[in-house]
């Protein structure tokens, strides 16, 4: 059994781009072109981008869902180690034993491993709100020893689970059961081209009819989606209807904070930041530097992203102000890791159980005001669509 005794790879924020930039660096790959590591902004780039995404989903017995997609979804894992021209050693068993024994082996080679485990409902992020629903996501195994399982997962430092533990989450659905991948290094070759095809993605994710899913669910047909439905109650699947005064209102409003703010980033602003970072290096990479103020641009649209879930779960709203700041101390907390991380985040839970139950029975706002909050929102939304659309057109300016 071991330890990868100079393991230290936790920059890694995002399961998809985290756990790969956490591999890559933890096994020595640099970047030609900075000198560095590869950074996660770059292989968020590299993996299509950003997007815009609306969708929402209602299920009996469950709060409405609000599913606001900020990057873009459609297989960005495979897409950016193929792109890069990374060489992938997959091994899986559905058994147990043998899978432990392929960690070993990976591990004794001295490389850590990508395995995909149950991260909702991993002890480190202590109380679970997703109903035992398993979100199966990639960690880095950087150990295993003395019947304890060692992994690198969206934290400064690393948590420790128990082997049954590990075992357990790592076999929670059939598809990536026991699952494990080691990378070979990026082809300094393709870098250019992965580049330039990831940033076709964003310009075509945000203009164009999607790979899945109606026209109207991505990119800026989405923004013009949301604002009828803000300002149109009588529409399907309206706000007024979906999300109605009430505890399902506090839903959406909550759903809006975290799809933009906690859902694998250290900080809001829906993704904005980091690809605005991904975009400076690529102005240097393909010697395009218009690509620099197009990254001034989405920075000006993260900006306005934190302004809307500011309008939505405001500080003028005690209760709602409350809801977003201990949400932001979620994110913080499982950021920062440590032993006591899992206990911190089941007590923040506790207090956001209580509010939601206080927005059942006595929401603070009347109907009047839920529905000027419904308009400032839309407002704030066509501000993000008018800057994303200068922005998408000077990418497009930039890379055509």
């Amino acid at each position: 059994m071991t330890i990868l005794k100079n393991y230290n790879a936790f920059d890694g924020i995002h399961w998809e781009t985290g756990s790969t930039h956490n591999f890559f660096k933890a096994r020595g790959f640099i970047n030609p072109h900075t000198g560095r590591p590869y950074s996660e902004e770059f292989l968020l780039g590299v993996s299509g981008g950003i997007v815009m995404g609306y969708f929402s989903f209602a299920y009996e017995g469950w709060d409405p869902i609000f599913a606001l997609l900020t990057r873009n979804t459609f297989d960005p894992m495979d897409k950016m180690l193929s792109r890069l021209g990374v060489v992938q050693t997959i091994k899986q068993s559905t058994k147990a034993d043998k899978a432990l024994k392929n960690l070993q082996d990976m591990l004794d080679d001295g490389t850590p491993a990508v395995a995909w485990i149950d991260i909702f409902n991993t002890s480190y992020v202590g109380s679970s709100d997703t109903g035992g629903i398993p979100g199966m996501s990639p960690v880095v195994v950087y150990g295993w020893e003395n019947g304890h399982v060692y992994v690198a997962d969206r934290a400064t430092q690393g948590f420790v689970l128990s082997e049954d533990e590990f075992v357990e989450a790592w076999g929670k659905v059939k598809k990536t059961k026991h699952r494990l991948a080691t990378y070979e290094a990026p082809d300094e070759n393709k870098l250019v081209s992965a580049v330039t095809a990831g940033i076709w993605d964003t310009i075509n994710l945000f203009t164009e009819k999607p790979p899945k899913g109606g026209k109207d669910s991505f990119g800026f047909n989405a923004y013009q989606k949301w604002i009828k439905l803000l300002t149109k109650p009588k529409t399907r699947l309206s706000w007024e209807k979906e999300f109605p005064r009430g505890v399902k209102l506090y839903a959406g409003l909550r759903d809006m904070f975290t799809r933009t703010s906690t859902f694998g980033q250290v900080q809001g602003g829906a993704d904005r930041r980091p690809y605005a970072v991904f975009l400076r290096e690529a102005a240097e990479m393909l010697n395009k530097p218009a690509l620099n103020q197009v990254a001034d641009q989405f920075e000006h649209s993260a900006a306005e992203w934190e302004k809307l879930t500011a309008i939505g779960l405001s500080d003028d709203v005690p209760l709602l102000g409350e809801a977003r700041a201990l949400l932001g101390q979620k994110r913080d907390v499982l950021r920062a890791g440590g032993t006591d991380t899992g206990q911190a985040i089941t007590e923040i839970n506790g207090r956001l159980a209580e509010i939601k139950a206080a927005c059942e029975t006595d929401f603070p706002l009347n109907q009047e005001e839920v529905e000027a909050l419904r308009e400032r929102l839309a407002a704030q939304v066509q501000v993000i669509h008018d800057v994303e659309f200068e922005a998408v057109a000077g990418l497009k300016d930039s890379i055509g």
